[in-house]
């Protein structure tokens, strides 16, 4: 048996590998730009490239990337060898310090909303010490940002550590002001818990929607689903367990700290969660993470979906984006402590993390809109599509005094008492969890729960840093010039309370009562799809606080903008397209052909004995050639809204049109669809509810059958 200790980051030049291979002179000088942000010297680099090629070269490896992320939502490499010629015709093992700190990948079929044109090919990489390089099969992967020839950023990297040194240069200021001189770097961590389905590759190879859309487009719901809630935490199936041992071996040779496995609600659908890190190694590793599950998934016969809502019916898939703030020494700055009534930092903090929510709810819901994530939010599995803040009784009951002046009395712990004199004595937690909202506390961080399980964390938290270093920015104005400290912070304390308390709600986010109050009421935004807030991004406000940050530039925000309503505008194309493919290829001619049988089946019947009534046939014969009307028609319509999306203006308009008449025909056809399915003979339907069993040996015909109980659905 491996001993998990030992293998542990094997294939990571993390920081025992460091100290390990480099002098302590070249050490210390990348300790200082990766924990302070010092200028990297080219010496220093030089000796870093050195000792990282002979590692990887130790461990197999023949070629080096830059790994980056570009605006396309997965991750890009360029593989280049570590061979150079040599005098004797053979070749040397070659790496410097130059081809570490930067490459040059072509830009022009990146996506760029407008930065670049076509022609304007270059672009180029540039090494990210902070995260470490890592071995995937037999190339060192360098993380690297990556930008266009004018510096613009064309990748969720970049913006993602202008946010964090934004907070830094903000939360630095504040701790200056209770005294701390002490802590030089102030960072934002992150656990994203990861949500997936797994089912058979059989099936899947034979679902065309699966296959081009990452979800079911048609498919009558199944007589059991998640009705009974036996999937949630039950017994992880041995299939299911043999992949999940395996994935977490890959990740723990990668230093990806995968802690938590465990069945989801929904058949079929699992979790993964880490242990938590800074930002953006954690962003790092969650795309890792995803590419992994679905390679490994592939070795046991397995896909992983990672689409928000594969099926209909059942629960989609999110990921929830544990966030926090601690300082260099490892204080955590959103934890209450004993006397949260008495902590007047962690108040401070708290105060400015509701002050960024509330002023930023658009950046908030946008930064996870895409056109999977517009089916998940709003219904009963994930949080709607209204911002709010869930802080629990005791912070809310801290709060209220504070507003009011009156004493805060505190709440009492309470003791378990379960009846059963074995089971062990424990204090109930002052508070308890609310797993309907959208951004709730959490004991010493917020979880922010309504990302999509496909989504880069990279654009939540970008939006996130960069509101809190706003709010926090206005709080360091202002206390830096008051006279009374004490009192100017007791005074802003008290006036963010008053300011944004119609944010913080600590009730049942599923309820439609709350809805109506959020937005009636209360005044909060419900941006309930991706047209509806992604313009959003260029508002004014928006614009002016994420480039006086130095977040975005005005340029990239809105290249990001149609970047996103193009990438919500393809995806549903793609969908539309293959459901007028699906519907008249395979759905519609199955429907016929089991309604030929039908009606050749009564005038068998007839041509037997004219007295037989028939009337189960015919009436199956009319019911079924009016949902072959409806499907053809159906068809025609949803190809013709496709067709007529040529004549829009702008991407808004297309986005706009999409969302109210492409996404409306998609409903109307899947309905004639899924009704006709629940009318014709298994055997008869062309797309598969469950593995085929036909023209295999007995052995694998077995093994299909138990992969798919192991799936969990029919």
């Amino acid at each position: 048996m491996k001993n998990v200790s030992e293998y542990f980051g094997s294939m990571v030049f993390d920081d025992r590998v460091m100290k390990a291979n480099l002098s302590a002179r070249v050490y210390r000088s990348l300790k200082k730009t990766i924990d302070e942000g010092a200028q990297l010297d080219i010496s220093v680099a030089n000796a870093v490239a050195a000792a990282m090629k002979d590692w990887a070269v130790a461990r197999g490896a023949t070629h080096y990337t830059h790994w980056f992320q570009p605006l396309t939502g997965v991750t890009a490499e360029k593989h280049d060898s570590f061979i150079s010629p040599s005098p004797d015709g053979g070749v040397i093992m070659e790496f410097s310090g130059k081809e570490l700190i930067k490459g040059e990948p072509d830009a022009s079929s990146f996506p760029s909303g407008g930065l670049r044109a076509t022609f304007e090919a270059r672009g180029y990489t540039a090494w990210d010490p902070t995260s470490y390089a890592f071995i995937k099969g037999k190339t060192l992967c360098i993380p690297t940002a990556f930008c266009s020839y004018g510096g613009e950023a064309l990748d969720k990297k970049t913006p993602l550590l202008r946010s964090m040194e934004a907070l830094n240069r903000q939360a630095l200021r504040i701790l200056r002001l209770f005294g701390n001189d002490t802590v030089k770097c102030v960072r934002t961590s992150v656990g994203p818990e990861q949500e997936y389905f797994l089912i058979a590759k059989e099936m899947y190879d034979q679902r065309p929607d699966l296959r081009f859309t990452g979800r079911t487009l048609f498919g009558a719901r199944s007589p059991k689903g998640q009705e009974m809630d036996d999937h949630y935490f039950g017994v992880i199936k041995p299939r299911v367990a043999a992949y999940m041992e395996e994935l977490n071996e890959e990740l723990w040779k990668l230093g990806i700290l995968a802690k938590t496995e465990h069945n989801e609600v929904a058949p079929a659908q699992h979790e993964l969660a880490p242990i938590y890190t800074t930002t953006n190694i954690a962003t790092d590793h969650n795309q890792l993470t995803m590419e992994v599950m679905q390679r490994v998934a592939a070795k046991h016969g397995l896909v992983c979906l990672l689409h928000e809502k594969p099926f209909a019916g059942v629960n989609g898939s999110g990921k929830h984006n544990n966030w926090s703030i601690a300082t260099d020494s490892g204080v955590n700055l959103l934890s209450p402590g004993e006397t949260p009534y008495e902590n007047a930092q962690f108040l401070l903090f708290l105060c400015a993390v509701i002050k960024a929510v509330d002023d930023y709810q658009d950046l908030l819901r946008l930064s996870v809109a895409t056109a999977g994530n517009d089916h998940r939010l709003g219904a009963n599995e994930a949080p709607p599509a209204v911002v709010s803040i869930f802080l629990g009784d005791e912070l809310n009951g801290v709060l209220e005094a504070i507003e009011s002046g009156k004493p805060y009395n505190g709440t009492e712990k309470t003791q378990m008492k379960l009846g059963v004199d074995v089971l062990p004595l424990f204090n109930r937690d002052t508070t308890d969890r609310n797993r309907t909202s959208p951004f709730a506390f959490t004991g010493n961080k917020f979880e922010f729960r309504m990302l999509g399980s496909s989504n880069s964390i990279a654009c939540a938290n970008i939006m996130l840093n960069s509101a809190v270093a706003e709010s926090l920015k206005i709080y360091a104005d202002r206390l830096e010039g008051a006279e009374d400290f004490e009192t100017a912070l007791h005074e802003m304390i008290r006036k963010t309370i008053r300011d944004h308390k119609h944010i913080i709600f600590n009730g049942n986010g599923y309820d439609d009562a709350w809805i109506r109050e959020a937005t009636e009421r209360r005044g909060l935004l419900n941006y309930r799809t991706t047209p509806d807030c992604m313009p959003h991004l260029l508002d004014k406000k928006n614009v002016e606080m994420l480039t006086s940050l130095g977040v975005f530039s005005e340029a990239e925000l809105k290249s990001r903008c149609d970047i996103m309503l193009e990438n919500y505008c393809k995806t549903v194309l793609i969908e539309a397209n293959t459901m007028v493919d699906m519907a008249r290829t395979l759905i519609a001619p199955a429907v016929e052909g089991y309604t030929l049988k039908l009606a050749k089946t009564a005038a068998a019947k007839k041509a037997l004995d004219p007295g037989i009534v028939c009337s189960y046939e015919n009436g199956l014969v009319r019911r079924l050639s009016a949902l072959t009307d409806r499907i053809a028609a159906g068809a025609e319509e949803l190809e013709s809204a496709v067709t007529a999306l040529c004549m829009t203006e702008g991407i808004i308009e297309e986005a706009n049109t999409i969302r109210d008449r492409i996404l409306p025909k998609m409903g109307e056809l899947r309905l004639a669809c899924d009704e006709a399915e629940t009318l014709t003979a298994k055997s008869d339907c062309p797309v598969p509810d469950k593995p085929p069993q036909k023209n295999l040996p007995a052995q694998a015909s077995a093994a299909l059958r138990k992969d798919w109980a192991a799936c969990g659905f029919r």
